[in-house]
């Protein structure tokens, strides 16, 4: 829709637009969108069936909303997809500090234009954009920089007295009329700021150093609050909990699927090397159970939570390694690599946070440790699973590889070996091709490689085996004979 040609009071009053609030404009427009079968809210994958319908019905009720969730669960993106709700063109009073409607004016400024000018006060157009205010609750927020002040510059510039309220400067909250207005980290905020909230949330004034101002100003708040943060950094004060009309708890993905397709959505990966670099489906799986592990492991907060952005950056490195290893060797294409995953953590370290126990044992030994933790939960789903207990007199499917190694034999896979030399040192273990054959015959070729390194790593997960790390690459033993050398 283009920008309305409409310029002054008259022409706008010759033509069927009718003020509403910013709720009504929401939910008329939603109406439209379900009717529709439009989607709401694009690109929110797994709310679909949980937090969007909380949202919908709490704007269709023309509420306030609180998002509670814990970090990286697309709260903000919630808060700012809401702008697509908006009419995409709203007229306002040109030159309006807090975007008078032009048949429906709140300040006095705007009222002073209008009985001066009448039909002729010049009207101007606000795109749905530009509706959007977000202010990010810090301890230092004040009531000024939220409400407003009392400019004395303005006061000695057009000669008024302090008791005239055209000496008032106005805070973000009264510029966002008619806006939607989002308030991130509400607990953050100081308990008395908090206060000031109240009388703008319910009674529709702003009190400013004296001054009581009835500003029905029409605001959508969109809160956004970590459950953590209740206790670590402050709380919403129990009236204004009250005024807020629906609480919305966020969450993480549900399963590996969902997360798999939000990382694909997030993740940046050129078009160069998505042609150059082949992504088995079991290493998406495995980056994506690495997050899940994070979430129940017993060295990371569960309180604070594991953001959906650990996944994203993680994976983004997890091309990247790749991507340094062929520009190394000049090969034209590869595969992932089970190494490839020792790139990713830079990408853990930076999102968890640990507890004491996690601490004492080191950021990189849990994120060695939540690797290994995600390789043993999906190593059943693709070969026979380990038990601890095993029967003394069968042969297991493991025993000839584990045979092989026992006689001391070694495989080293160097981190920066071409695809030639790598695959040939995969291949020079006999015992591998009699398993992949029995137990992944329907593999894809270009997932060979990957699936092979991932046997021999859910062997180590499962104390079957060795693995050492060096600088050059990873070397795997037989477990028994290390652990008497290093007796």
């Amino acid at each position: 829709m283009e920008k309305p040609i409409i310029t002054t009071l008259k022409e706008l009053q010759k033509k069927a637009y009718k003020p509403i609030s910013i709720q009504e404009e929401l939910a008329k427009n939603l109406r439209e969108r379900i009717k529709s079968g439009q989607s709401t809210f694009k690109g929110l994958i797994g709310y679909e069936n949980s937090v969007i319908p909380d949202i919908e019905r709490a704007i269709l009720s023309g509420h306030n909303i609180n998002l509670l969730g814990l970090r990286g669960q697309a709260k903000t993106r919630l808060a700012r997809q809401m702008t697509e709700l908006l009419d995409e063109w709203i007229p306002v009073i040109a030159g309006s500090e807090i975007n008078d409607d032009p048949l429906q004016p709140i300040s006095r400024w705007s009222k002073e234009i209008i009985d001066e000018k009448g039909g002729d006060t010049p009207v101007a157009w606000m795109h749905r954009d530009e509706r959007f205010f977000e202010k990010l609750a810090t301890p230092d927020v004040t009531v000024a920089d939220l409400i407003g002040d009392v400019d004395p510059i303005k006061a000695a510039t057009l000669k008024l007295s302090y008791a005239d309220e055209r000496v008032i400067h106005y805070g973000m909250i009264p510029r966002a009329h008619r806006c939607i207005f989002v308030l991130n980290e509400l607990p953050d905020l100081q308990a008395r700021i908090q206060v000031s909230l109240f009388s703008i949330l319910q009674e529709k004034e702003i009190q400013i150093r004296g001054f009581k101002l009835r500003l029905p100003l029409e605001i959508q708040f969109v809160f956004t609050a970590n459950p953590e943060d209740y206790t670590n950094r402050g709380s919403i004060v129990t009236p204004l909990k009250d005024r807020i009309g629906s609480q919305i708890l966020t969450h993480y993905p549900h399963n590996i699927e969902i997360a798999k397709k939000i990382t694909h959505q997030e993740a940046f990966i050129s078009i160069e090397n998505q042609s150059k670099i082949h992504i088995p489906e079991l290493a998406k799986d495995l980056l994506e159970q690495i997050g899940f592990e994070a979430r129940k492991s017993e060295y990371v907060d569960a309180k604070s939570g594991v953001s959906t952005r650990m996944s994203i950056t993680a994976f983004e490195n997890l091309v990247s390694t790749a991507e340094r290893r062929i520009l190394i060797t000049h090969d034209t294409k590869t595969s992932i690599r089970m190494s490839d995953f020792l790139g990713v953590i830079t990408a853990i370290n930076g999102k968890i946070e640990l507890v004491y126990e996690g601490e004492q044992e080191g950021a990189v030994e849990v994120a060695y440790h939540l690797i290994s933790s995600a390789i043993k939960s999906l190593f059943p789903l693709h070969f026979p699973k380990i038990e601890k207990l095993e029967k003394p007199n069968e042969e297991g499917p493991y025993d000839q590889l584990l045979a092989w190694f026992f006689k001391e034999n070694e495989l080293f896979l160097e981190d920066i070996s071409d695809e030639k030399n790598h695959q040939k040192s995969l291949d020079s273990i006999p015992a591998i091709q009699k398993i992949m054959n029995e137990y992944q015959s329907e593999l894809h070729l270009k997932d060979y490689y990957f699936m092979v390194e991932f046997l021999l790593w859910g062997l180590e997960a499962h104390q079957k085996l060795n693995k050492l790390r060096t600088f050059e690459g990873i070397q795997f033993k037989d477990s028994l004979g290390s652990f008497i050398n290093r007796l």
